[in-house]
């Protein structure tokens, strides 16, 4: 991992938010009861061990929500991430230890593997992209292109990858986009209205296509001017466009984005390149949870 990825923080948000989504989707599971734990272990309050392994190589995320999931059925479950957030774990390597309620670690098992999994896939393919660019300057951001009731989660997964988050919804900055442009009649009448229209100063960010567009942007005052689409020789004669005029101005790259192309992309000096690959073009990494029945076992023995 470069010195770049270690100072990366990834911050889940708190608990009293996250609280009732992971509710929300273990109803979603259990519906009116776990038939089968319940049908096999009634009401006992028998105690079990697991562990989970990583049946691939991947970037682990999601694990302290995953131990959250068990701990809501359960509040004296303990749940141990044997690997950390970000860590790049092995074939056949335990990832998380966890010991307390049978039917809490049966009844959660899917919920926080599909949680984990998920978002380790996200942060696996995440890695592989800012990877690409890590001697380099720029810095790869996310996009609002995510599962709905998932933004939170998938936006922390692209952080524990080495990504930094872009706008997390439509309050949080000014885009103007394409049909936004469109909408307007020019980018002039769009930031001129929005800025009449801002009750307080908000960042404003506008999408180019052309050298043209570039230059409009430049005049009416854009904060950040998104490259979208242009061929690399483009966007290297509109980064130099942007940096003679004025060179507080950010700028940023978009559009279809791959493994092969984020370096030279990255190679004209736009400050960002934004991606919605790492999450929509991801795929689950493969983790599975075992029982350890040995200790119990051991006790009714000794019993």
């Amino acid at each position: 991992m470069t010195e770049q990825l270690k100072q990366m923080i990834a911050v889940l948000p708190p608990w009293i938010v996250l609280d009732p989504l992971l509710h929300n989707w273990l109803l979603e599971d259990i519906g009116r009861g776990d038939r089968t734990t319940q049908g096999l272990l009634g009401w006992e309050s028998s105690s079990g061990q697991a562990s989970w392994t990583a049946k691939e190589v991947g970037v682990i995320a999601g694990l302290p929500l995953a131990g959250r999931v068990f701990q809501l059925l359960n509040s004296d479950v303990s749940f141990v991430a044997v690997a950390a957030e970000g860590e790049v774990c092995q074939r056949g390597q335990v990832v998380a230890q966890m010991q307390g309620s049978l039917s809490a670690l049966l009844t959660g098992e899917r919920v926080a593997l599909n949680l984990a999994m998920r978002l380790s896939g996200i942060a696996t393919l995440t890695r592989k992209y800012v990877e690409q660019i890590a001697d380099l300057p720029t810095k790869l951001v996310d996009t609002r292109k995510t599962t709905p009731g998932l933004r939170l989660l998938e936006k922390y997964a692209t952080q524990v990858g080495g990504a930094v988050n872009h706008r997390m919804g439509l309050d949080d900055a000014v885009m103007i986009k394409d049909n936004h442009i469109e909408a307007a009649g020019g980018i002039e009448k769009a930031i001129t209205r929005i800025r009449s229209q801002m009750p307080y100063p908000l960042t404003i960010e506008v999408e180019t296509e052309t050298l043209a567009q570039v230059k409009e942007a430049l005049q009416y005052g854009a904060d950040i001017i998104m490259l979208d689409n242009m061929p690399v020789e483009m966007m290297r004669q509109a980064v130099e466009i942007i940096r003679d005029r004025n060179n507080r101005i950010k700028i940023e790259a978009s559009g279809n984005i791959t493994l092969e192309t984020i370096r030279a992309v990255a190679e004209t000096g736009v400050d960002y390149i934004s991606s919605s690959a790492p999450i929509t073009r991801s795929t689950w990494l493969d983790l599975s949870m075992n029982l350890d029945l040995s200790s119990m076992e051991e006790k009714e023995t000794l019993g």
